[in-house]
This record gives structure tokens, sequence and C-alpha cells, in this order.
């Protein structure tokens, strides 16, 4: 008991200062949702507070910012507890609504077609800006002493990797992927029975049905914990990396950062303005609170909940499309991880260690780019492996992903925000080509009410 007191005591002594702030700012933010100040908008204020008191903390050593970060901490983990039920029940749902498995084949084969083509896309983008801006000049060779290369998963771990053996154990371990194609058997499955007995299915549709309408419910009640979330978050971030981290690496961090807003603009801009024919300015404003929360949280299962109500009732995709688009997207979309950064980190460690590539191996990075990216589906840290896979098909030393790794998460935020951003230009393609985007309702401007009135 004396040593619990004493390490409330400790905690209360040492991280005071943080609890006042983040209770001000909740205040605040309260305040701000009473008074029906749109979602995003409190999202937005959120981050840019966040960005002042990390900016704050990280000046005065003598200021801890856990007590700030904890509250971020409880909002991640609160969002964990969802991705595993919500990816299984909305896989479930969306598929087994379909009516034939051909219509699950052609949106299936659509979306993939468009991930791998905009992280192929990425990769050119990535590569481009990197021989433009050099992020590797003048850099010495500096590799940290405890650095470990990650191991590369040969072809059959990967494949065994994404092949459920036991459901219930992947569950618990946090395996997506896995799990979704447990759930995309059991759906067939329901479908094919279906066909023959429709009565035989209808309890099991009537359960999953109600299912999706409770996690639907529970995923309001953590959306709304959003602005608070991105507070605590970004001020922790904030506060870590300080101007010597950024000037050291600010080339990469530049060159990263101008390739993805590129591909951000011009690609999904063009996407959305060509193929789908609407407005790209609007759809960007629609989808900002899926922005927000992406580069904030620096995880795509985390914004999962957040990406499905935005496409859904701020774009109007129909909700099957959402569905089925949104949880694999957060799964095996990498345009960010997979795309743009293997090639960002591949052109500067050529740079570092004075090594020339060919034009073949710019073809090789960006082949390779795209395959990484499918087989790091069910691996953890995607990103360091898709960079892994492409320095060790180019022959170039692994010590670069050592150099880049202190500013890896301020890269990430944006490597995340375009992944999660690709998962919604994707649903929206694919609904559009479907017929099932009401274009009626997304230029009607009147946007979904649980993002602009939540509290």
């Amino acid at each position: 008991m004396n040593e619990i007191n004493n390490n409330l005591l400790s905690a209360i002594e040492t991280n005071w200062y943080s609890f006042i702030v983040s209770v001000f700012v909740f205040a605040l933010l309260y305040f701000l949702a009473r008074k029906r100040v749109s979602f995003g908008t409190r999202v937005i204020i959120g981050l840019g507070i966040g960005l002042l008191v990390g900016i704050l903390f990280q000046n005065l050593d003598s200021l801890d910012t856990k007590g700030i970060t904890t509250f971020g901490k409880i909002y991640i983990s609160l969002i964990q507890m969802l991705v595993i039920p919500l990816v299984f029940v909305l896989v479930l749902n969306s598929i087994a609504s379909l009516t034939s498995l051909d219509y699950l084949r052609k949106i299936g084969f659509k979306t993939f077609a468009w991930f791998l083509g905009t992280t192929a896309i990425a990769s050119i983008i990535g590569l481009s800006v990197s021989l433009l801006f050099n992020p590797g000049h003048g850099i010495q060779q500096v590799v940290p002493e405890d650095f470990k290369a990650r191991v590369i998963p040969t072809f059959s771990e990967v494949i065994l990797a994404l092949v459920p053996s036991n459901p219930i154990n992947e569950a618990a371990t946090g395996k997506v992927v896995p799990l979704l194609i447990f759930a995309i058997f059991i759906a067939v499955a329901i479908i094919k029975v279906g066909s023959k007995n429709a009565e035989a299915v209808k309890p099991v549709l009537n359960l999953i049905q109600s299912l999706t309408l409770v996690l639907h419910q529970v995923v309001k009640f953590i959306i709304r914990l959003t602005p608070y979330g991105v507070f605590a978050l970004i001020a922790g971030i904030t506060a870590r990396y300080g101007w010597e981290t950024l000037q050291e690496l600010g080339s990469v961090i530049i060159t990263s950062y101008i390739a993805l807003i590129l591909h951000f603009i011009l690609v999904f801009g063009g996407l959305v303005f060509f193929v789908a024919k609407v407005n790209p300015i609007k759809f960007f404003r629609k989808i900002y609170p899926t922005v927000a929360v992406a580069f904030t949280t620096r995880s795509s299962y985390a914004t999962l909940p957040i990406n499905l109500e935005v496409i859904t009732k701020r774009l109007h995709v129909s909700p099957r499309i959402a569905s089925f688009v949104a949880p694999l997207g957060a799964s095996v979309n990498f345009n960010g991880c997979g795309g743009v950064w293997p090639a960002v980190v591949a052109v500067f460690t050529a740079q570092v260690f004075n090594i020339t590539l060919s034009w073949t191996d710019y073809i090789v990075l960006v082949l390779v780019s795209v395959i990484s990216s499918i087989g790091v589906a069910g691996v953890p840290g995607p990103a360091v492996i898709s960079t892994t896979v492409v320095l060790t098909a180019l022959g170039l030393p692994l010590e670069g992903i050592a150099i880049v790794a202190g500013v890896e998460a301020l890269i990430d935020m944006a490597r995340t925000a375009v992944n999660a951003t690709g998962t919604a230009v994707t649903a929206l393609l694919v609904a559009n080509s479907e017929g099932e985007f009401d274009r009626e309702a997304f230029n009607s401007n009147e946007d979904e009410e649980l993002l602009t009135n939540a509290i």
C-alpha cells in the first residue's frame, strides 16, 4: 500500500501541470462542442493546441508530458479495442449482403487494382522527388550502435502469416488480415447456403446486422473523444522531437512531405476529378476528419472507425462498398508506407553511401515496392519491412533505415494520412463504378450529423 501511495504521489508531483493543462484544454473542447462547433473544426483546434503545448513542453526541459500522453494512449487503446470485432463484423455484413459471388469478385478486383496502381504511382513520385532534392547529399554516415536490421520474412512465412489457422488466437493477438480472410470464408459460405435455402441463413444474417448496428453505436461513443485524443497525441509527439533532430535530417523530412503532398493532391485529386467526376476541393473538405485522425494517431486501424463514418456519411458511398473497402484498405493499402517511403529511403541510402543507381534499379524499386506492399499485409511494421525488402532488392545497406529512424515518426504521420485518404478515394471510385455513390447527396453540402454535432 505504501508503494502504491508513493507512486501516486510521485505521479502527481511530476505530472500535475500536464494534468492541469489537459483538463483546461478538454474543458475548452467540450465547451466548443456544446456550442455546436463542427466536429472537424474541433479536431483541427485540438491539433493546433497540441502543437503549441508540445512546443512549450519541449522547450522547458523540466516539464513532463506523461500526464498528457496518457490520455492519448487511452484514446488509442479504445480504438484498438474496436478494430478486431469491427473488421470481422463489417466484412461479414458487407459480403453476406451481396447477391452473388460474381459481384464480390468484381468489386474485389477493382479495389485491389486501385490499391496497387496508386502504390506504384506513389513509388514513382517518391523516387522522382528524391532524385530532384537529393536528401542524402552531404550527410555523414552515422549508424546507431544498437541498430539491428529487420529480418525479411520468406515467401512461405508471408503466406503462412496471411492464412488463418486459429481465428480466436489471431483475434487475440491482433492479427487483422487472417481474421479478415476468415470472415470472407464465412461470408461466402453464407451466400452459397443462402442461395439454396434462404431461411437457413436468415437468423445468422439478422445476428450480423444487429451486431453491426451495436458496433456502430460503440464507434459513435469513441469518435466523440477524437478531438481530445488528437490534442493529447500531437502534444506528446511535438514535445518528443527537438530542432536538433529536425535539422540533421531535415532534407529527408522535406523530401518525404513534398512527395506525399504531391501524391495527395495530384493523384488523389486527379482521380476524384477525372474518374469519379466530383469536385476534389469538396472531397478533401469532407474527408479532413479522416486526415486529421490518421495524421495524429499514425495508425490506419485507429483511423478505420472514423474513415468508415466519413466514407458512408460524408462521401455518401453505400455501406456495403465502404464496409468492404475500408477494412481491406486499413490492412493492405500502403501508398505512403509502401510507395513513397521506400523510394525516398532507397535514394537517401544510395547517396549517403555513395552508391550509384541505374534506370534498371529504379524500375526494380517501383516493382518491388508494389509487390512488397502486398506481402507485408500481415506483418507488423509494414513501412520498415517494405523498406527493408526494397533496399535488399537494390543491394543497398540496411543501415540507411537506422539513420532515418530518428525522424520516421514525424514522417509516419503524413504517410498514414495518405494511406487513409487512399482508402477513401478507392471506396469512392469503386462505388461510382458500381452505381453505389449518391452524387446528389455528396453535392448537397449536408454533412453527417455525428461528425458535426458529436460531443
